[in-house]
């Protein structure tokens, strides 16, 4: 896609009216899949995301199986409708690399050994597409396991953070993440203090990278909260 060359932040505001340091409206739910042994739906903004989870459960042909651990099988889909220019169905390299990515920053939250020769098969479906829509998977990934009850170390938390016109901004929208001088993806388990994922394109220099560590950071623990509230609120009073 060409880049603009319109300014995408003027008097302080980005082109959706918030400020650098500002996420988008974010709304979680579960139990949105009622076949999936957990679900959820999460959305940042126009960003519109749906994930489910089915296992732990006996993994088959059994030389797939690891004697020692189960493992977890991601599969990330953008419907053809998710974009404004219709993609094709069917998987993609895009969609390959990123289930890829997603797998690699969920597992470290998971006891995988507590059931060995099992999988967990975790779909995650793009229905509305605005930007950042890998780490709003991870978000409704994480909260999906939780409500499969999957034994988790902690949540993972997830956003992305960029560079446009020369400032660093948090939650990057389409227009922003077509036009970014840079943008990372980055995912943490917030409780632990751990980062799961991080991984940037673009240029930044080492005082621009550490402002958009620390940011995401902070707003990852604010996406915490919001996981471990839509958690809680599904018990609250049973």
């Amino acid at each position: 896609m060409a880049k603009t060359k319109e300014k995408l932040i003027k008097d302080g505001k980005r082109n959706d009216d918030r400020l650098p340091g500002q996420l988008r409206p974010i709304e979680m739910k579960l139990d949105i899949v009622d076949r999936a042994n957990g679900s959820s739906s999460v959305k940042f903004g126009n960003t519109y995301v749906i994930a489910s989870v089915f296992g732990p459960r006996s993994l088959f042909p059994r030389h797939l199986q690891e004697s020692s651990t189960g493992i977890l099988r991601c599969r990330y889909n953008m419907t053809p409708f998710s974009v404004d220019e219709r993609k094709g169905a069917g998987p993609s390299r895009r969609s390959i690399e990123i289930s890829k990515v997603v797998r690699l920053a969920i597992e470290p939250a998971l006891f995988l050994e507590d059931f060995p020769k099992a999988t967990v098969d975790a779909y995650i479906e793009t229905l509305q597409a605005d930007g950042s829509t890998r780490v709003t998977g991870i978000n409704a990934l994480s909260l999906a396991l939780a409500d499969a009850g999957i034994q988790m170390k902690d949540l993972v938390s997830a956003c992305s953070v960029g560079k446009i016109d020369g400032q660093i901004a948090v939650d990057l929208n389409g227009l922003e993440d077509n036009n970014s001088e840079a943008d990372i993806a980055f995912a943490m388990m917030p409780g632990k203090d751990k980062i799961t994922l991080l991984q940037m394109d673009g240029t930044l220099t080492k005082d621009e990278l550490k402002q958009a560590l620390d940011l995401a950071r902070t707003f990852c623990k604010q996406i915490y909260k919001l996981q471990k509230k839509t958690l809680k609120e599904k018990y609250r009073g049973v």
